[in-house]
């Protein structure tokens, strides 16, 4: 049984219950996402809401329009290829710093991060598993020691988790590539060979951008 989730203020709940109805798909991309509506059905204000979506803006699920108002985002194929390739540029930079100052603290988390994805992924749990992956290559970033490397990779993150929301095939696989992937690329920093993991980080990025469904599509 699900836990029940613990808010500290309204604009946290509506936060997070407007993220969870786009994650489990209950909302599509490009939908409207009237404040007003919003407010009424959750039983807040319209400035939680506001507040909510400027949130959900910043992670690249949201796009808000002046004197239009919010929508769900509905990225193209273009801007997914531009945002995996400063990914894949900062992501390399990242693994290899990791590669040479990685410690025991990070490789212990590393670990039990892939065994989250593992079981996030046997639950068919996306928010789980988003949460999972999104740390995993955080503790990556961590690990390298340098912080405004750190905070690239994770803004850039929150926007390539979200094409994963809106376009990556979770729900309907039997088998996510990504754990061997990530095993691999654990394998690699625990024996400090920078260039391999480089190797394989790289792999990986270009595999998770070629599985997302193109949404220019009519599938």
């Amino acid at each position: 049984m699900k836990e029940p989730r613990l808010y500290t203020t309204s604009a946290d709940y509506a936060y997070q219950e407007l993220r969870h109805k786009i994650v489990t798909k209950q909302l599509k991309p490009g939908q409207r996402l009237p404040e007003v509506n919003i407010a009424v059905q959750m039983g807040v204000s319209r400035t939680p809401v506001r507040e909510a979506l400027r949130r959900l803006s910043s992670e690249g699920l949201v796009n808000i329009i002046p004197n239009s108002g919010a929508r769900l985002a509905s990225p193209t194929i273009k801007e997914m290829e531009d945002t995996f390739i400063v990914r894949e540029k900062l992501e390399c930079l990242s693994i290899a710093m990791a590669a040479e100052r990685l410690g025991d603290r990070h490789l212990r988390r590393l670990e039990e991060l892939v065994l989250d994805e593992v079981r996030a992924v046997e639950e068919r749990n996306l928010e789980a598993y988003l949460e999972a992956y999104e740390w995993f290559h955080r503790t990556i970033a961590d690990a390298g020691g340098n912080k405004v490397l750190a905070e690239f990779v994770g803004n850039i993150l929150a926007r390539t988790n979200a094409y994963v929301v809106f376009y990556d095939p979770f729900y309907e696989q039997d088998e996510n590539p990504t754990l061997e992937e990530h095993r691999s690329i654990l394998e690699s920093l625990s024996h400090r060979d920078g260039e391999i993991s480089v190797a394989l980080m790289r792999a990986h990025l270009r595999r998770s951008m070629s599985c997302l469904k193109n949404p220019d599509s009519d599938d």
